[in-house]
């Protein structure tokens, strides 16, 4: 299984807030969701998407082509997956390594 750190950037957009494409793109994200091919994480900054790796490909172009089909001419997207054979990974599993070499429980 496949970690994902995904930004998807409409450029051009007529203001600076870019919440009403995030909004659609989160729509999508469920929709994969839903069917357990994946699972997620919004945050302020990017999402996390868990998924097979050829799954991540596909949600990741949908995603890519979300505000062109609102009008945008140009998007930037930015992808970072880590993909680890050796043993299952998860968004959890990650945080709790980190936190069990911290001594703490939910810190993070």
């Amino acid at each position: 299984m496949a970690i994902a750190d995904v930004t998807v950037i409409p450029v051009g957009t007529e203001g600076p807030s870019v919440s009403e494409y995030v909004a659609d793109i989160h729509r999508i994200l469920e929709k994969y969701s839903e069917k357990g091919v994946i699972r997620f994480q919004l945050t302020p900054m990017n999402t996390i998407i868990e998924g097979d790796l050829a799954n991540l490909f596909e949600v990741i172009q949908e995603i890519h082509e979300s505000p062109f089909s609102k009008g945008i001419s140009r998007v930037a997207t930015s992808i970072r997956i880590d993909d680890r054979r050796d043993k299952q990974s998860t968004m959890e599993g990650k945080l709790k390594a980190v936190e069990a070499r911290l001594g703490t429980k939910g810190a993070l």
